[in-house]
């Protein structure tokens, strides 16, 4: 039979065999001379069809295809954390140092390095019974991060004997056990795990704790839950991967998992950059400490952006299962959906809406059910929440990728071309955007915030919602003929969007708010509108309360009151009533 496992005809990434059963469904396979990588996605009584995470030109029918006997897998060990990887988890910076700037074809360099010298701390003693997710070895990964080598999840037995803590490579066996059936098994410090499958844990636990990005439009008025899950929708230009930035800097997540799929090269490099320069705000040491990357082009092959979604959510699924927070930020879904749609052409298979297969849906599906806030099946809590862009053409939210992520998603910030061209950064907009965990995240937000976290939000939303109405009215008729309740509310507004939802990235105080501060800030801008409108109601004319310059005040507060001195807000509210008392004289 082995001779009859030659390729039979090349179609860009696919490539088929004849009148074989030597594959299985899924399996990886080396093709050609050069061994390039792929993956068994099809098979019929005569053709085996095999999608190529590598470019296939110069390959020929005739040349030899090679069964693994195993699933398209990722090698996991230390050594991820700050590396990084193409979308079928090459090292990049290995491969540069061997192949030079481009990757050459059937590259076959280890994910991890195999020479490395980790100071290892083995967990357990002969006589131990462990199961799937015991920690059985650790050592530091980075400055920041403990890797916990944990029991593969479909393992179990007793430790028959264990290696003196020391200086090992990941391959060295550490510890042995002897599984049900009697086996003895050797336990290095890494193993592989299919990209596929998700990894099995022991409860799925409510989304009920938020994951904190200190902007103020998100962690207010759209919060995201730690484990769920959020679309990013936006144009050219509307800020998405700025967003993401912001968001990878600054979130209260251990781990941040940066998957670059089918972005710009030059985008993918400034990414890099910026990467290795920032210093973590909260341990000072570069950010790397704590990033996975994952660079997947738009001039890499389409199949491999196909699989790095797959390959960057096993790896946060890994350290999940150590009990850390993962944040992955994924840029762009609508690039992976592409390259779905591209594969599925060359199979021939019956297109869907806008060309894409039918199957789209299931599988954005798939990607975003495996995020969640999970006991692992070591007994720890950890968490994986998945941020995804997503980049309409045209910025047509009615699209296919976009409709479909807003099925399986339950934050949706949608990012607005008019608030990105006027510098409003983040550029989410606050009338087409939602989230669906307010409810889960009240008990949290009332006992570790301000019992009235959910009143101001709620009124601060309701005064947003006012304003698109009345600007409605003022497109049409204009301002002046508006009575003054709604001038007021106007006037408020503005404050809100300006002083509030506005922040800027590159002042050291407004790039970051505690949440203690934004609670402050929205009791500031509601009392100065409670005190107005009463004043209002008293037929004071509402351009005496602005020529006070309280309403001008309270729009740079953000950038006048330090993050640790939240207390000088209270200043603000006893300046409001002495100067409104002073207009009621």
């Amino acid at each position: 039979m082995a001779e009859k496992n030659v390729v039979y005809s090349i179609n860009g990434p696919v490539v088929t065999v004849k009148d074989t059963k030597a594959f299985s469904m899924l399996e990886m396979v080396y093709v050609g001379h050069k061994g390039l990588v792929g993956e068994v996605i099809g098979i019929t009584d005569q053709f085996t069809t095999i999608q190529v995470y590598e470019v296939t030109t110069g390959l020929r029918p005739g040349e030899p295809v090679k069964g693994t006997g195993a699933p398209m897998s990722v090698l996991l060990g230390p050594g991820i954390i700050s590396n990084i990887f193409d979308g079928i988890e090459r090292p990049l910076r290995s491969v540069a140092e061997e192949e030079g700037a481009f990757i050459g074809e059937g590259c076959n360099i280890s994910a991890l390095d195999e020479e490395k010298l980790w100071d290892v701390t083995i967990e357990v003693k002969p006589g131990d019974q462990v199961s799937g997710g015991s920690v059985y070895a650790s050592c530091p990964e980075t400055a920041l991060i403990t890797h916990y080598c944990t029991i593969e999840p479909n393992m179990a037995g007793q430790v028959t004997w264990v290696a003196p803590n020391g200086q090992y490579k990941i391959h060295d066996t550490v510890v042995k056990i002897k599984d049900q059936k009697g086996r003895e098994q050797e336990l290095s410090l890494c193993h592989r795990w299919p990209i596929r499958v998700p990894r099995p844990v022991a409860e799925r636990m409510p989304a009920s704790r938020p994951l904190i990005t200190g902007q103020r439009v998100i962690d207010s008025l759209l919060p995201i839950a730690k484990g769920g899950t959020a679309a990013i929708p936006g144009g050219f230009g509307t800020g998405k991967t700025m967003t993401q930035h912001q968001l990878a800097k600054w979130c209260d997540a251990d781990i941040i998992v940066y998957i670059g799929c089918g972005e710009r090269g030059n985008e993918m490099s400034q990414v890099l950059e910026e990467f290795s320069e920032l210093i973590d705000p909260k341990s000072n040491r570069p950010l790397t400490d704590r990033t996975v990357l994952i660079a997947n082009t738009s001039n890499m092959p389409v199949a491999a952006r196909e699989a790095s979604i797959y390959t960057g959510i096993t790896l946060a699924e890994y350290y999940r299962d150590m009990g850390y927070h993962v944040a992955i930020m994924a840029d762009s879904t609508s690039r992976w959906a592409e390259a779905l749609r591209e594969i599925s052409g060359r199979l021939e298979e019956m297109p869907a809406e806008e060309g894409f297969p039918a199957y789209l849906p299931s599988r954005l599906s798939e990607f975003y059910e495996r995020a969640g806030y999970m006991k692992t099946l070591g007994g720890k809590e950890g968490s994986v929440t998945v941020i995804g862009a997503v980049s309409p053409q045209g910025s047509d939210f009615s699209e296919p990728v976009t409709q479909n992520t807003k099925r399986f998603t339950r934050c949706f910030w949608a990012l607005d071309k008019s608030l990105a061209y006027s510098r409003h950064y983040p550029a989410i907009n606050w009338m087409t955007s939602y989230s669906e965990y307010i409810n889960d995240l009240t008990p949290w937000y009332q006992e570790h915030v301000d019992k009235d976290f959910m009143k101001c939000r709620a009124q601060i939303n309701s005064l947003l919602q006012e304003e698109n109405q009345l600007m409605e009215i003022v497109k049409l008729i204009g301002a002046d003929v508006l009575p003054d309740d709604q001038k007021l509310i106007i006037e408020t507004a503005k404050v809100i969007r300006v002083g509030f939802l506005q922040q800027n990235a590159y002042h050291k105080d407004d790039t970051y708010v505690p949440m203690e501060k934004q609670m402050k800030m929205m009791q500031v801008i509601l009392h100065l509108y409670s005190r107005a409108k009463h004043l209002v109601n008293t037929s004071v004319p509402i351009s005496r309360v602005i020529e006070t310059g309280l309403f001008d005040k309270l729009t740079r507060m953000k950038y006048d009151v330090p993050n640790d001195e939240v207390s000088k807000l209270d200043d603000y509210i006893q300046e409001i009533d002495d100067t409104i008392a002073k207009l009621t004289e």
